[in-house]
């Protein structure tokens, strides 16, 4: 059994071999900081340099605490590993080493093999609810889960957003033993876990830092969620980076994606990141770093992160499948084909091109490789930050959405399923909160005020119509149905996926180390060629058309991987490509010079 270290884990209450608890705040702020035990009278903590207050006192797992600041209020600690309710509540001392992990051997799984399932753990029942999804998940063809965050937010229904405690898993879903039970139950099924973390901003309601350590922000920066978080601090850095570093080695995740990085206004702190998280973990496990970026910057895709989601990827194929040009979606609308042609041989859309906006945005991505961008036509953005949350099964028609299916799993992108894509769900995926009070009518009307400017919401009345975030209903309409997925088991979408994720391992992974661009065509409105030169020197080539057109095309006659089309035309005809279709080819090595 590994030993306990203090150095390791700086901030909060961290349990010791002799038998005591570290406590550690950092309090710069405040005058006096106690230890404040069940209901006992404060503990004096010891007032060390640079704003550090530390105690170590005799708390065995389970114990409830608080710190005490200036003999004036009673808060939970920011590094808390738990907490008995909520974010208001005390905190829980953790042993970290009680849970007796079953695969103790589990290394992870190499980058080339990640099909990413996103789900939220609430809508799933928590916990235990999610492990009830891991076999079905796996012979499907995933081979990851990515939890939504689980960080301790206000409440009991929420996106995970809001969280204000990052070392506290959310006491609603379950105990982090029970966390721990699922992540080592995934790897038993062969599946990674992949947690979304938040280090952008904290949520509106739970975090008290501004009372003792107003230093963790900078007032001269600003982000969507308010003052920016302060990363030049060591104190702050290594908050983070300490968090990062527990979900990966005491919780055993797999991997991480890092939300909205362009709020973080450090340019050192991502590069820090990925590289003490990489030395901590050691080269022996398969660790997936992802990042969420607006910024497109492709060099942090050079400094130790794995990939990015690439919302221009799914932009793109949104707007051509549903003729939507609002909001983001204009920067898509026009000349798609030729932004989707360059999403699928290059990866960014934008890439120092100005936007709508007149911003410009991206860096050259050319030069990395597919494997560099996940790629995804729903996740819980895309499909919650619409006012009704209808999915992509309600939005286009079936062949259309079943050609982008094919492009999305066979690529040699790395494709990202949101709960429900494969069975085509028809619950919506709603803005769910809990907040209460003033908080939870700004949130309500700050959620509506956000569509005014759509034609569809343009009056008050049907604005009113949009869900309130903090109704209990809005939550249980956003869960999935699986009762119904009982009824479509064997029906055509799980079969698609099912048929496709095969071709995936079977044929497109084995090859997809060193896979390489050959370009991409224009074959007419919404219709694409694009090759790719695979790393056995083979020749992947996707011909799709979204159009409700066929498309006058000469197309390979031989090494036909998949159709999407239900009932393909079995004549040999190649002189046009069907309206809502893809066509996948894989031409082996020794034939693959002309292929290219």
């Amino acid at each position: 059994m590994p030993s306990r270290k203090t150095e390791a884990w700086s901030h909060g209450a961290v349990m010791q071999d002799s038998g005591l608890t570290h406590f550690a705040l950092w309090a710069p702020d405040a005058f006096s900081v106690g230890l404040q035990i069940a209901d006992d009278e404060s503990l004096p903590m010891v007032a060390r340099s640079d704003g550090w207050f530390t105690l170590e006192h005799k708390c065995p797992a389970g114990t409830a605490y608080r710190f005490d600041i200036d003999g004036e209020v009673a808060v939970p600690d920011p590094a808390s590993r738990a907490q008995q309710v909520d974010v208001h509540s005390p905190s829980v001392v953790v042993d970290p080493l009680a849970y007796e992990w079953q695969n103790t051997n589990w290394l992870g799984r190499p980058w080339s093999q990640a099909v990413i399932y996103e789900l939220h753990v609430g809508a799933l029942g928590g916990y235990a609810g999610v492990e009830a999804h891991l076999a079905r998940l796996a012979a499907l063809g995933v081979t990851a889960i990515e939890l939504m965050p689980i960080a301790e937010f206000p409440g009991t229904r929420n996106w995970g957003y809001d969280g204000v405690l990052p070392y506290a898993p959310e006491a609603s879903y379950g105990t982090p033993e029970q966390l721990k039970h699922l992540i080592d139950c995934a790897h038993g099924h062969g599946l990674m876990v992949i947690l979304d973390v938040v280090y952008n901003h904290f949520g509106p309601d739970g975090n008290y830092l501004g009372r003792y350590a107003k230093g963790f922000f900078r007032h001269d920066k600003k982000t969507p969620w308010g003052d920016a978080i302060d990363f030049r601090r060591d104190e702050v850095r290594s908050f983070f980076i300490d968090n990062a570093a527990m979900w990966l080695l005491e919780y055993r995740f797999d991997g991480l994606r890092f939300d909205a990085v362009h709020a973080i206004q450090d340019p050192t702190f991502l590069q820090e990141m990925a590289g003490t998280l990489r030395e901590q973990v050691g080269p022996d496990r398969h660790v997936w770093l992802m990042l969420e970026n607006e910024h497109n910057q492709a060099h942090l895709l050079e400094q130790g992160y794995d990939a990015q989601w690439n919302d221009d990827g799914h932009n793109v194929l949104h707007a051509m499948l549903t003729g939507e040009s609002e909001a983001y979606y204009a920067d898509f609308s026009e000349d798609s084909t030729e932004k989707l042609a360059r999403c699928l041989s290059q990866g960014f859309i934008y890439q120092g091109e100005t936007n709508q906006k007149g911003e410009a945005r991206g860096e050259p991505s050319g030069h990395l490789p597919p494997s560099a961008f996940v790629l995804f036509l729903q996740n819980h953005d895309q499909i919650g930050n619409r006012a009704m949350g209808e999915r992509l099964s309600l939005l286009c028609t079936e062949p259309a959405l079943r050609a982008a299916t094919a492009l999305l799993l066979l690529s040699p992108m790395i494709p990202m399923l949101f709960m429900g894509d494969e069975w085509a769900a028809d619950e919506p995926f709603l803005f769910f909160t809990d907040h209460h009070g003033e908080l939870a009518e700004a949130v309500r009307e700050g959620r509506r005020a956000e569509f005014a400017a759509f034609d569809s919401f343009a009056n008050e009345e049907t604005r009113a119509k949009i869900p309130d975030p903090n109704a209990a209903s809005t939550f249980e309409a956003s869960r999935p149905d699986f009762a119904e997925l009982q009824f479509r088991q064997n029906g055509p979408w799980v079969q698609l996926y099912r048929q496709l994720l095969a071709l995936r391992r079977d044929e497109i992974v084995p090859r997809l180390d060193g896979a390489q661009s050959l370009g991409a065509q224009v074959l007419a409105d919404k219709a694409v060629s694009a090759k790719w030169r695979m790393g056995d020197g083979s020749v992947l080539r996707i011909d799709v058309n979204l159009s409700e057109s066929a498309v006058p095309v000469q197309l390979p006659t031989e090494h036909r991987l998949f159709d999407s089309r239900l009932q393909s035309d079995d004549t040999g005809n190649t002189q046009g490509l069907p309206a809502h279709t893809a066509l996948v080819s894989l031409v082996p090595a020794g034939a693959a010079e002309t292929a290219a």
